[in-house]
């Protein structure tokens, strides 16, 4: 179990990884970077030795990409191509894939993006909301007056190196950053054992450090079954 410690006066973070109950390997990878004010979950798919690498590939090109200026969507579809291009893409009965969910806080501001079933949660206001918000339904669009959009992927069921790069979808939603708030990122593993009730129990226990927080989801989790590999990252503004 891999853990985080306090880093800078206005952001807490914890993070922790466990290959889980019923895994032999974990193919989750996380980031964890006050300096970069940048935070990643990644889960990767295609077998132990190749969904590994599919999860740090994602990660590696995403940081790389990040430093170099580049805004995150972009940087997503590089690191989706990242993942396509490995050579043990090639001759193998499954894909290669990696979901990808990142946090970025900049100039007093935040944004999120993700792919696939990894999730972000936000905590605000005694509340849990996940992130990117869902699009509404059709039906509002259309009595709201509004056009409905092109048919697209949800990003839920998509996938670096498996969904074809330009088509992610990888809007990012944005805001500015409030003392409060706190982001949850966190892999399938998670929310297969927990459900948001227990998730925002646990969040809101602002008594507990953010590395406290963490242990608690993690065991949480384990204690339900622990039947994925588990991963979350907690970040707090304060």
């Amino acid at each position: 179990m891999a853990k985080g410690r306090r880093t800078h006066p206005m952001i807490e973070h914890g993070h922790a990884t466990h290959t889980g109950l019923q895994r032999a390997h974990n193919e989750d990878s996380y980031w964890a970077d006050t300096e970069r004010g940048l935070w990643l979950v990644a889960d990767g798919m295609g077998g132990p030795a190749r969904g590994e690498a599919a999860s740090a590939i994602a990660l590696e090109t995403t940081v790389a990409a990040i430093d170099a200026g580049i805004p995150l969507p972009d940087a997503f579809r590089r690191a989706g191509a990242a993942v396509l291009a490995h050579p043990a893409q090639h001759g193998a009965a499954a894909p290669m894939g990696s979901t990808l969910a990142a946090l970025k806080l900049n100039n007093g501001g935040f944004a999120v993006a993700r792919i696939g079933d990894s999730r972000i949660y936000l905590w605000q206001d005694n509340r849990l909301a996940r992130l990117p918000h869902a699009r509404p339904p059709i039906d509002a669009e259309i009595a709201s007056g509004e056009p409905p959009p092109a048919p697209s992927r949800n990003r839920a069921t998509q996938a670096l190196g498996i969904t074809p790069t330009l088509e992610l979808d990888t809007q990012p939603v944005t805001g500015p950053c409030v003392p409060g708030m706190q982001f949850l990122l966190c892999s399938d593993g998670l929310t297969e054992e927990l459900d948001d009730a227990r998730i925002g129990a646990i969040v809101s226990r602002t008594d507990l450090a953010a590395q406290e927080c963490v242990d608690h989801l993690l065991l949480a989790a384990l204690d339900g079954g622990g039947r994925d590999n588990i991963t979350a990252v907690l970040v707090r503004v304060r």
